[in-house]
């Protein structure tokens, strides 16, 4: 049997997390079995459709590089692949399950629904039309008296189902509703939908989240009355953002595209959220999507629920960043450091080598890189460092020693710089951080840098060293006569 998964997103706006892990889970489950990933849009809800959404579905899976096999624009002969241009396949099924007597005809009109609910708004269907004779269903048709389409279910007994991560799932029958399969506007709903299309399209494994257990069993009975196989179920538990509350785009948690613009990579992306329920069975942490094909298993996923976190994703992502090649770096960084620094006497491709090994998301480039275009203002506290073994005094001493020595200096390497300073310390009898500290701190103005001294003076040029030295003695010294 070849696995084939589908992701069967709905157009409505933003890729949220929970939906990129339930695409990328389809996926690794397909890919690992070399079997065979489809996408379908579900966009038979009209009034929840996003204009320009559909795009961020097909964006988000090539970015992510989850290519699928068979979708919009890949006809692998299950097609149309998009809900809406499946419409008149819907009505024929529904037709055949009154047939079999496993649906009727509801003519129930909004105000008796209503009258169903309780001061709540909640309200269970009481089967009404499930027996209506058959000259009142034909003579109601005849008229053109809306209509929907009902699920009947069992009165008595049990439906179960397994579920690769609950297990064994057993629901008395009495607790089930006859849902509606078609609207009055001839549109199937998403239950109904999704069970058609994922027979047709010969879908064996289906992931979702586990709050459409309580629907399955609904969908096992449809399959029944078909007499079609049952997919296997994977239900997989919500991604929240602490213990009691789900992320949520509308709770202001961000989204996929959110966490590109916080300057978050793709890869680290994809990674961390393969992590949100799923556990390798060692203790690996960092995969590539390649290593995540060939190691993910539906047995390691988990029942309860992943909580997002933030500062394990930067962690993740700052080790991707270390990692990457330099060439594509650039290539992702260059107009940021380019904004960042515009001055045209800096090295930027310089500064991004340095800066790199730094960085736990993109957006940390003008924090970390600001400075070599312009000296932030900061105080004379920044030259006291107690591991350094420096303060005002002795640092104001370093400065003024090193000026003239850097100014006569004809190597303006970071080699020839760091070694003209050294040499200017064993001169001055004092330990190596009391002359290159200072040195870092007036270059900087922060109280810490992506370089050492002689790194920063090489990249910001002789002149532009001097000037900010001087400036750090400015400092020093006015806060020492204050």
């Amino acid at each position: 049997m070849t696995v084939r998964t589908r992701f069967a997103p709905s157009p409505t706006g933003y890729m949220h997390i929970g939906n990129l892990r339930t695409a990328l889970y389809e996926y690794l489950i397909a890919k690992h079995e070399n079997g065979t990933f489809v996408l379908r849009i579900e966009d038979t809800d009209q009034e929840r459709f996003v204009e320009g959404s559909v795009d961020v579905i097909f964006n988000t899976l090539e970015l992510t590089g989850l290519g699928y096999d068979e979708g919009p624009g890949k006809d692998g002969g299950y097609g149309p692949y998009i809900q809406s241009e499946r419409r008149g396949i819907y009505m024929e099924y529904a037709l055949q399950l009154i047939e079999k007597g496993e649906a009727y005809y509801c003519f129930c009109d909004k105000e008796r629904l209503e009258s169903l609910k309780d001061g709540k708004g909640f309200g269970k269907y009481d089967g009404h039309c499930a027996s209506l004779p058959k000259e009142e269903i034909d003579k109601n048709l005849k008229e053109g008296k809306p209509f929907v389409i009902r699920q009947k279910m069992p009165k008595e007994g049990q439906t179960s189902f397994d579920d690769v991560v609950y297990g064994h799932i057993t629901v008395d029958n009495a607790e089930l509703e006859d849902q509606i399969l078609i609207k009055s506007d001839g549109m199937p709903t998403y239950n109904f939908a999704n069970v058609i299309d994922d027979h047709l399209m010969a879908i064996t494994h289906i992931v979702r989240g586990s709050e459409y257990l309580s629907s399955t069993p609904k969908y096992n009975l449809l399959y029944k009355a078909f007499g079609w196989d049952l997919p296997t179920y994977v239900h997989v538990p919500a991604v929240m953002r602490d213990e009691h509350h789900k992320l949520s785009k509308r709770n202001g948690d961000p989204s996929f595209e959110d966490l590109l613009a916080e300057g978050y990579v793709v890869e680290a992306l994809v990674n961390y959220i393969a992590l949100l329920g799923w556990a390798p069975s060692d203790n690996q942490e960092i995969f590539s999507l390649k290593e995540l094909c060939e190691k993910f298993n539906v047995s390691g996923l988990s029942k309860s629920p992943s909580i997002f976190d933030k500062k394990k994703l930067t962690w993740m992502n700052g080790e991707y960043i270390k990692a990457m090649d330099f060439d594509k770096f650039w290539a992702l960084t260059e107009d940021k450091f380019k904004s960042t620094i515009t001055k045209d006497n800096v090295d930027i491709r310089k500064v991004a080598e340095m800066v790199k090994t730094r960085l736990e998301t993109l957006n940390q480039i003008p924090e970390l890189a600001g400075f070599f275009n312009e000296l932030p203002e900061y105080g004379a506290d920044l030259y006291t460092h107690k591991k350094m073994k420096t303060n005002s005094e002795n640092s104001l001493a370093s400065l003024k020693a090193a000026i003239p020595v850097l100014e006569n200096l004809n190597d303006w390497t970071n080699d020839g710089i760091y070694g003209a300073l050294v040499d200017l310390v064993k001169e001055m009898g004092i330990k190596n951080g009391q002359m290159l500290w200072p040195v870092r701190t007036a270059l900087s103005g922060q109280p810490t840098s992506p370089g050492g001294a002689s790194e920063l003076a090489e990249i910001l040029g002789k002149e532009e060293t001097i000037i900010r030295m001087k400036k750090g003695i400015e400092i020093l010294e006015n806060a020492l006569n204050a």
